[in-house]
Order: structure tokens, then sequence, then C-alpha cells
């Protein structure tokens, strides 16, 4: 089973009135979803609903609700946080079953920038998605997808395709090879390299001018 268990209780207040009551009493109040039956208004006491959340495993992981005797797996989907305080607001759980198939978002992080010669290059990473959606078995969900920039060259587009993922992990978008990011020039090694091509061409120009003068000791000869 999944890591991270959380001891639910079911409440029977809903609505923005029963909400705060159960934030006043120093919980959290959530909603349990899925798996075919009627949602379900639960709560988490709010110090191990925080002491979960800041591992970095609940939201997105599966979990283990527990209620009594009773155990559910269940995946985090989303946690609202007060826009000031960032105290956890409100949280949804979907109920599924340990290797049922499900659809989530997971975070792309890139490794091995510093081993890339493009970014010595002056060349600057251009993310188009910080996150992928996947289909996956619950029980298999990764912590990240990686990317490996080692062996990347400047202008180079990483699309999906070069993410290596698990056999059993499949993108949600099936009809083209989605872009992931791209390593482009900065604009300031472009205004560098157009100053160098500008002082090049001024040289070549000075050089050619010079060629094409007749010193003046050599037109009072021909006279």
């Amino acid at each position: 089973m999944a890591e991270i268990i959380l001891n639910v209780d079911v409440r029977e207040g809903v609505g923005t009135g029963g909400a705060r009551a159960v934030r006043r009493a120093g919980a959290v109040p959530g909603i349990l979803y899925g798996g075919g039956k009627a949602p379900v208004a639960i709560s988490v006491a709010e110090k191990e609903f925080k002491k979960n959340l800041y591992t970095g495993k609940l939201l997105g992981h599966l979990v283990t609700l527990k209620y009594g005797n009773e155990t559910q797996p269940v995946i985090a989907k989303d946690v609202q946080f007060d826009p000031v305080s960032d105290r956890p607001l409100h949280f949804d759980l979907m109920r599924v079953e340990e290797d049922q198939t499900i659809k989530i978002e997971v975070p792309v992080h890139f490794i091995n920038e510093d081993q890339c010669k493009a970014f010595r290059q002056g060349g600057s990473l251009e993310i188009v998605r910080h996150t992928v959606e996947i289909k996956v078995p619950a029980n298999h969900i990764p912590e990240d997808l990686i990317v490996d920039l080692a062996n990347h060259k400047l202008g180079d587009t990483i699309r999906w395709s070069d993410v290596k993922v698990p056999s059993d992990v499949e993108a949600t978008i099936t009809d083209r090879d989605f872009v992931i990011a791209s390593i482009k020039s900065s604009s300031a090694a472009k205004a560098a390299d157009e100053i160098e091509e500008a002082i090049a061409e001024e040289q070549a120009a000075a050089a050619e001018e010079a060629a094409a003068e007749v010193p003046a000791s050599e037109q009072k000869s021909e006279d």
C-alpha cells in the first residue's frame, strides 16, 4: 500500500459554513469522490494533513485513506490554499484501485544542464511544458519525468520521445510527438554575435578600401 495514510472523519456540514466550522476545529475539509460512488464530505486534522503534504508525496500520489477500520486507496487530486497565509483550505481525493490506470499530471525535471555544451555557448532552455498528463497504473505513478540535457545541442527541440519513461507510462496526447522544451540562443548571446559580425564587416570593408586606394606617389610618377 501507499506510504502515506490519511485518517479522515466524515463530516455532515457541507457548504461554506460547514467548511469554516471544520477549519475552526483545527481540521482541513475535503471531498472524496470517484469509483462509481457518491461524493463524501470528509476532513483531516490540519497538523496531520500539513505533515503529509510537505513530504511532497501527497498531491498526485497514491495514498491510503483510513476511516475507522476501513481503508481505501486514493489519489490526492487538488489542494486549495489561502493566498495570504498559504494554509490548506480544501482538498479533493479520488477513489482508485491500486492497479487501476488513471490520468494524472506529473512534473517535468531537467538534469545535467552543466554538462550541456549549448549552455556554455550562450544557449537558454525554453520550457514549453512544466507538467505532462500521463496514463499510468495508480501504484506506479512516477515522482517526475526526467529530461537529460547532457547530449543536447544548441537549437535542439526536446520532444516526448526524448523522455525515458517506464513501459507502463503513456502520454495522454497520442496524435503527435509533442514538444517539451527547446534550447535556444539567448538574447545576450545573439546581441554579442551581431556585434562581432558588425565589427568583422567593418574591418573587411576597411581592408577593401585600403587595398583599392592608389598611393599619391604612384599617381605623380604616372603623370
